[in-house]
């Protein structure tokens, strides 16, 4: 506790609002064995959790976010490696856990509230546009179930405190629908964040499903599979560029996304990671040129000042992310930060930090408070 008291009054003393997220692919170890998120212990587990935060941090925390992209850890498990391979059906389990977390998210929202009244709390899911692969109106359909499933699922519960009828009509269907106890509804009801956190990288598109047997495809990272039989068929959108990973780059999907989250729920939005990931070079003189990291973070954020116009509530942007760290997917190899770690997959060589031409120019973008050059 003393190491995180220490981060957050550094932060402080240099004027960076500490924001908090309470949970990031990180169950402990211990509960993992006892069941993990399958267990309705764990939820009272993750809301005594919440509290030793509160009243450790409560003092200097004013923005709290509950869990990390919980839409991620039902739709991509393999590629957390949070699957347990063995389940006879893991869907079923997965949508048991995800309405677990989903209670202790409510849960930790009503505990901060009662306990912090000044601080402000909020769920940080993936979110993205989805697009129809074509004006087929069944290609139509298919985006709006890929849409439900996808991002409304997760962000109808911690708003409105009800699942989303087109999300819960395909778990019926499909068999994979949690068992909901006696007053998970009313707790559920309660939470009320106060505002929205998000992370952006990229839209998706999505056909009309054929069940044939193909309606999957891989988008960006090689793990990354997007297609449900009966729901949505994966599919690429030709008129995007893509990162050297394969991830489709769009800005203007991003204005869309804060359009669509803040038409649903008006509620003020933060984008909590946003980036680009890419074979970055170190080269002589300790220099990294990355001229498409800056490209990329310029017409992103020139996004967010047109979504603005749109009378979009923005009030915050953290890009992912300050220092090159272990991807998901690619490990080392994929860098994402401002500044440069020289080490690789399997060397950690010095492990010296080195900032990159984008740092300077992120640097020059806060010290304007966002006027892009």
């Amino acid at each position: 506790i003393s190491m995180f008291c220490s981060l957050i009054d550094e932060l402080i003393k240099y004027g960076i609002e500490p924001i908090v997220t309470m949970y990031h692919f990180d169950l402990p170890y211990a509960l993992e064995k006892q069941g993990g998120w399958s267990k309705r212990e764990t939820i009272d587990a993750f809301e005594q959790y919440a509290k030793t935060l509160f009243e450790n941090f409560g003092d200097r925390v004013k923005y709290w976010l509950t869990i990390n992209e919980q839409n991620m850890l039902i739709l991509h498990p393999g590629s957390i490696g949070t699957l347990d391979t063995s389940l006879e059906n893991p869907q079923k389990v997965l949508y048991q856990q995800n309405h677990h977390m989903l209670v202790a998210q409510a849960k930790a929202m009503v505990l901060c509230h009662e306990m912090l009244p000044d601080a402000k709390i909020g769920p940080a899911p993936n979110i993205g546009v989805i697009y129809p692969a074509s004006s087929k109106p069944e290609d139509t359909l298919a985006a709006d179930n890929y849409a439900a499933i996808r991002n409304w699922l997760y962000l109808d519960m911690a708003v409105f405190g009800r699942y989303n009828h087109i999300a819960w009509s395909y778990l019926v269907e499909k068999g994979y629908e949690p068992v909901i106890e006696e007053g998970d509804m009313d707790i559920l009801a309660k939470g009320n964040p106060d505002f929205i956190a998000f992370n952006y990288y990229t839209s998706q598109t999505v056909g009309e499903s054929l069940d044939d047997g193909n309606d999957f495809s891989h988008t960006g990272d090689q793990h990354e599979i997007v297609g449900e039989p009966g729901a949505y068929r994966g599919s690429v959108n030709p008129n995007l560029q893509t990162t050297e990973f394969g991830w489709e780059i769009d800005p203007v999907g991003f204005r869309t996304t804060l359009r669509q989250i803040y038409s649903r729920y008006h509620l003020p939005l933060i984008v909590t990671e946003n980036g680009l990931g890419a074979f970055d070079k170190l080269e002589e003189g300790d220099v990294v040129n990355d001229p498409y990291r800056i490209d990329f973070f310029k017409k992103h954020i020139e996004q967010i000042q047109l979504a603005i116009t749109d009378g979009v509530e923005v009030f915050g942007f953290c890009p992912w992310s300050a220092i090159d760290l272990v991807s998901t997917h690619q490990g080392s190899s994929k860098r994402y930060g401002f500044i440069y770690v020289d080490r690789e997959e399997f060397d950690l060589k010095d492990l010296r930090r080195i900032r990159k031409q984008s740092f300077y120019w992120y640097q020059k973008l806060i010290s304007t408070n966002g006027e892009i050059r």
